[in-house]
Parts: structure tokens; C-alpha cells; sequence
């Protein structure tokens, strides 16, 4: 389901078409002087606003796709640890590295080593963009802590499981898969970032944006046919919002 400001953005830009068509219903009479205010250029407007919305439903699309698959290959990392240690410690008899893989484990859990306020891991069910850089950074300390404890494994040749996933080889392709997801997490949302900017200057621009271009038109057609002229009420009646929220989070 659509949010309501996924639905304003979508808003402002139909109540354009409507603007356009009617401004070419007065004929002769809409000859605005500044270029941007033509038929033309509106035209254009528009469907450069119409391109840049698709261009972002697919950027979210996109996004939440690689989101779910990042979180789907994390999912079962802590438990994968978990039974690492267990095994590591029945096949290697030294002390000090089955604390070595213990204190990674622990890290991997997120048990005695976060601060209290620290409370992103891969379990996270929502994966909002203005989060996305905390986040980021727990989903780094994951990676990079299941690479130390395979590097600690290689250390000790007497590990050897039998279970194929606790394999060294199985491990540095789980390692590999959870690069690769992170990775494309991070191009992914780099494009729905972009395409957000992009719409966001194209509609509330201050200068140059769609809404700024809409309230010049509405004063002109005022100016033209008066304010209490039925093509005046016709135009003005069409809202044109601008979501701040969206625009400057």
C-alpha cells in the first residue's frame, strides 16, 4: 500500500496534467512571457515528473528486494556461529582458542560488547533510508566477524566436521553470499536515494520546481481573467502540496 506522501508526490503531478489542459482550453489568451510557464515546457514538466516517479518505484523496488535478500542470508547467522563454537570446541583441545572463537561468538550475538543504545541486527524488520548508514555499519561488524572466526579455524587443522555448512569451504561461501547481498544492498539503495533526489528537486525546487512553477501560473491566470473569474476558481481549486517531510528527512 501506497503511503500518503508516496501518494501527495503522485497527486501533485496528475493536478498537473489537469493544470495543463486547462490552460490549453484558453487559447490565445495563456501567452505567459516567462518560458517555463509555456505550454511547451509545462508539457515536458510533466512528463519528466511522470518518468522520475517510475523511476523511483522502481529504485524502491529494487531496494526492498535486495533488503530481503540481505536480511534472508543474515537470518541464520547467529545461530551458524553458535554451532561453530560448539563444534570447534569438541574438535580442538586449546583452551585459549575455544575462548578466542567464544569472545567472536559473543560479538556475533551482540551480548557484552554493544552499548545499550546500539539495538540494529540482521533481524531488523524495517530498513528505512535515513537509518540506512547505523544499520550499515552493524551489517559490516557481522561480516567482518565471521571472517575472523574462519580465519581462527584455519588456524587448527584437527577441525574438520562432518556437517557440510560447518565446513571451512561452506563457511567462506556463506561469507562470500553475505558480501555479495550487503553489497548489492548498498548499490540498490544508492539508486532509490538518487531517484529520491532527483524527484524531490524536480517537484520542490524552490527555484525551479513544480510546485514554485504552479503558483506562478495560478497568479497569471488571476492576473489575466480576475480573481473571481470561473478560469481563475477553475485552476485554483487544484491542489498542489509541498511535502517537506519527504523532501528535507
Amino acid at each position: 500500500m501506497s503511503s500518503k506522501s508516496e501518494t501527495g508526490h503522485v497527486k501533485n503531478v496528475a493536478n498537473l496534467e489537469d493544470l495543463i489542459s486547462f490552460c490549453r482550453g484558453y487559447g490565445a489568451s495563456y501567452n505567459p512571457v516567462k518560458d517555463h510557464m509555456k505550454l511547451a515546457q509545462l508539457t515536458t514538466l510533466y512528463e519528466e515528473a511522470n518518468s522520475v516517479l517510475n523511476e523511483l518505484k522502481l529504485g524502491k523496488t529494487n531496494f526492498d528486494i535486495a533488503t530481503n535478500a540481505r536480511r534472508i542470508a543474515f537470518n541464520d547467522l547467529k545461530p551458524l556461529s553458535t554451532k561453530i563454537v560448539n563444534a570447534f570446541t569438541v574438535l580442538v583441545g586449546s583452551d585459549l582458542a575455544i575462548a578466542d572463537a567464544r569472545g567472536i561468538n559473543r560479538k556475533i550475538q551482540g551480548t557484552g560488547t554493544r552499548k545499550k543504545t546500539d539495538t540494529t541486527d540482521a533481524s531488523e524488520s524495517e530498513m528505512l533510508p535515513k537509518s540506512i548508514s547505523t544499520s550499515q555499519q552493524s551489517y559490516d561488524r557481522f561480516i567482518d566477524h565471521l571472517g575472523s572466526l574462519i580465519k581462527l579455524l584455519e588456524q587448527y587443522p584437527t577441525y574438520t566436521p562432518n556437517e557440510s555448512a560447518l565446513s571451512i569451504d561452506q563457511l567462506n561461501t556463506k561469507l562470500n553470499l553475505l558480501r555479495t547481498t550487503n553489497t548489492s544492498l548498498i548499490d540498490t539503495y544508492t539508486n532509490y536515494s538518487n531517484a529520491m533526489m532527483h524527484r524531490n528537486k524536480l517537484l520542490y525546487d524552490v527555484e525551479t520546481g513544480l510546485i514554485k512553477t504552479t503558483k506562478e501560473i495560478k497568479q497569471y491566470v488571476k492576473s489575466i481573467f480576475g480573481a473571481t473569474s470561473p478560469e481563475f476558481k477553475q485552476i485554483n481549486k487544484l491542489p498542489f502540496k509541498t511535502l517537506t517531510r519527504q523532501v528535507f528527512s
